[in-house]
């Protein structure tokens, strides 16, 4: 689409009660960022309340006509989502305004490839608006969609904000303030409460609890005020009424009640036991049964890992071991998951597979072509691997001339285990029952017993690509180069949601491409370049730390190296950095390696930390004249041998270094340098 123009949806699909607009843009450095956020519109262009304002704090309507689902890795960068319930939109709302901000003093001049595309419930893709001239902006309103009689139409709109969110909001009538330092005051008074409270239910286990909320400074977007309450006056809150632009965080209670078992042999009851389970199909119904249990009981959960897939807000149930007629001997799907929204039906067929148990296409072509002859929506499969976009995990064919299109969609245990923990951990849920099923939904994930860990094999090629690294007869164009790389990227993928669902941050990993490369072009390229230097590298990038996490395996030497470059500060003396840094670094591991980066050169000084405590200046060039751009943290480990997850194993190495890194070093660097050194470091530095 170009700018200005518009389309009405029905002429794109039949499908459109439902639609997903995704915004997306390309970081040349990896670690730009924005956040999306929509306005519901009235006739007179104005919203209607706080209410309908979504952004990261408000993200999901009561009504499930707004969900706001997050990023997800594409090949073109990241994409933020946004799924519609056009049927569940109130009939006041003329227009939605789907938009995006920058914060920090960010421009998206600084980003690339920003764009917006709509697609249809079932995931095809109807039209897509490149956004060009964004130099000096910081918000954007990507497009729009608005009434026209019945139907709903879109605007590519492509209009920027030099005032960023601010400005964008008081246009369409929202009264704004900046309230950061109250609500940081106010978080940290329900910090405190939650810490007195009794903190744990009967059985040592900790009693879920909604969690409260610390404030993130968000300089340039001030939150909305309520426009009755006038200038100097004190306003009478309520507990939700208005919304907050400072970004949400948790701290979980510490303290845990001692247990009121005699010893450890006494085991708390469960739920969902795991312990009977004898084989992998005892464990695939099992599994079943548990997650779309807890997906009907829970409604957050459930509309959560639904939305994604097209499925409109409604009432949702589900059931286990459906027979299905398909020619001479009926099937069994696994399960299938049903939503009724304004006496509409989505359905959609579920598949599953636990431990290193593989999809079947025979299975899942089957599904297909029972769900297109049955007019349901969707087939999901469910396993331990992770779908890369551009190397599907089954091929299945679509017969073209079938009237009804049915989307195949993949979830890993990872995503599922990740979706529960952001929500009890950080996000919060209904009350204390749905959060007391999802901790008991990952207990049963977690459990060894379950077959549920996520991926945890590197496939057959793992041995073979490693032992022609060592004797070099690994040659360019192997495709067992090729088969290691989607799995490093499988990895990869998984351990960015381990982390997110642990920090409750976004975690995503960087893709360092060209814009439009091809999935499976970029692929072919890294394949290639471990077949010359024998390495696999990656980075991730973590919200609200100073720079990327760059992780690198060397399969010839068998050492994994996780680091991260900070850059330089844009004040202050050499000297006086360099103190700070190690300063800040007061608890990380003695073998941190750090390393000055100075212009033009390869590399500058570099040390241990534990040289480097007692001479700081050892990080300074010799030269005085050369600048110094920053600093490279690196730490270094053994890398496993085998293909699984086993202790000894090369997935658990990966896993363990990641999060060793970023507990004892990442950490550090935001908080601020101990001020017992303060005098020593001026009258040094002078």
């Amino acid at each position: 689409m170009t700018k200005g123009s518009n389309v009405a949806l029905p002429t794109l699909s039949e499908d459109v009660g439902t639609v997903i607009v995704s915004l997306g843009w390309v970081s040349p450095t990896g670690e730009g960022d924005a956040d999306v956020s929509v306005l519901l519109l009235d006739a007179g262009g104005k919203v209607r309340s706080d209410g309908d304002f979504y952004f990261y704090n408000n993200p999901v309507a009561p009504d499930g006509s707004v969900q706001l689902l997050g990023k997800t890795p594409t090949e073109d960068g990241n994409e933020d989502r946004i799924c519609f319930d056009l049927t569940a939109v109130p009939p006041q709302v003329e227009r939605i305004v789907v938009a995006a901000s920058r914060y920090g003093g960010a421009r998206f001049g600084e980003l690339e490839n920003v764009r917006v595309r709509l697609a249809d419930a079932a995931g095809e893709s109807l039209l897509r608006f490149a956004i060009a001239d964004v130099d000096a902006v910081s918000a954007i309103i990507f497009g729009e969609l608005y009434r026209r009689g019945e139907e709903w139409k879109f605007r590519a709109v492509g209009q920027g904000y030099d005032s960023g969110l601010a400005g964008l909001a008081t246009d369409f009538g929202v009264d704004i303030e900046d309230d950061a330092a109250e609500v940081e005051a106010e978080a940290a008074s329900a910090v405190e409460a939650v810490e007195a409270a009794d903190p744990v239910s009967g059985g040592g286990q900790p009693e879920p609890v909604a969690p409260a909320t610390t404030a993130a400074t968000l300089e340039a977007v001030p939150a909305p005020r309520r426009p009755d309450v006038a200038e100097g006056e004190p306003a009478k809150r309520k507990a939700a009424a208005r919304p907050r632009t400072a970004k949400k965080k948790v701290t979980l209670p510490k303290a845990t009640r001692k247990s009121l078992a005699e010893n450890e042999s006494w085991r708390e009851a469960r739920l969902f036991p795991v312990s009977v389970l004898k084989s992998d199909r005892d464990r695939e119904m099992r599994a079943t049964s548990v997650l779309l249990s807890v997906m009907a009981q829970v409604p957050e959960f459930g509309r959560r890992l639904t939305a994604a897939f097209g499925a409109p807000s409604g009432r949702t149930e589900t059931f286990t071991e459906v027979s299905l007629p398909h020619g001479d001997t009926p099937r069994r799907p696994d399960g299938v998951i049903r939503v009724e929204r304004a006496g509409k039906l989505w359905t959609a067929l579920v598949e599953t597979k636990t431990n290193g148990n593989s999809l079947k296409a025979d299975q899942v072509q089957a599904y297909m072509d029972i769900a297109a002859r049955r007019g349901y929506e969707a087939v999901i499969t469910l396993s331990n691997d992770v779908a890369l976009e551009g190397s599907p995990l089954v091929d299945v064919k679509v017969d073209g001339r079938r009237k009804h299109k049915v989307a195949l969609w993949h979830l890993s245990w990872a995503e599922v285990a990740h979706q529960a923990q952001m929500l009890i951990r950080h996000e919060g849920v209904g009350n204390a029952a749905h959060a007391w099923l999802l901790q008991e939904l990952l207990h049963y994930l977690q459990h060894e017993n379950s077959g549920c860990h996520g991926f945890q094999n590197m496939g057959a090629a793992w041995v073979p690509v490693r032992n022609g690294i060592d004797d070099e007869t690994l040659c360019q164009g192997d495709p067992r180069a090729l088969e290691v790389v989607e799995s490093w990227e499988r990895l990869i993928r998984q351990v960015c949601l381990r982390m997110g669902g642990e920090l409750g941050q976004k975690v995503l990993p960087v893709q360092r491409a060209k814009r439009g490369t091809d999935p499976g072009t970029r692929r072919a390229l890294l394949a290639d370049q471990l077949c010359l230097d024998g390495r696999l590298q990656a980075e991730l990038r973590i919200e609200g730390t100073p720079g990327v996490l760059a992780v690198s395996a060397d399969l010839r030497t068998g050492k994994l190296r996780t680091s991260v470059e900070i850059p330089a500060p844009d004040q202050g003396y050499p000297l006086t950095w360099v103190k700070r840094l190690v300063r800040r670094l007061a608890e990380a591991p003695a073998d941190l390696h750090v390393e000055t980066l100075v212009e033009s050169e390869t590399g500058g000084p570099r040390g241990t930390l534990e040289r480097l405590r007692p001479e700081p200046a050892d990080l300074l060039p010799r030269n005085t004249a050369t600048g110094i751009t920053g600093f490279r943290l690196s730490l270094f480990k053994g890398m496993g041998s085998t293909r699984g997850n086993a202790e000894s194993g090369f997935i658990r190495s990966v896993d363990d270094a990641v999060h060793r890194f970023y507990t004892s070093v990442v950490v550090h660097l935001d908080r601020p340098a101990p001020r017992r050194a303060a005098a020593k470091e001026s009258v040094g530095a002078g």
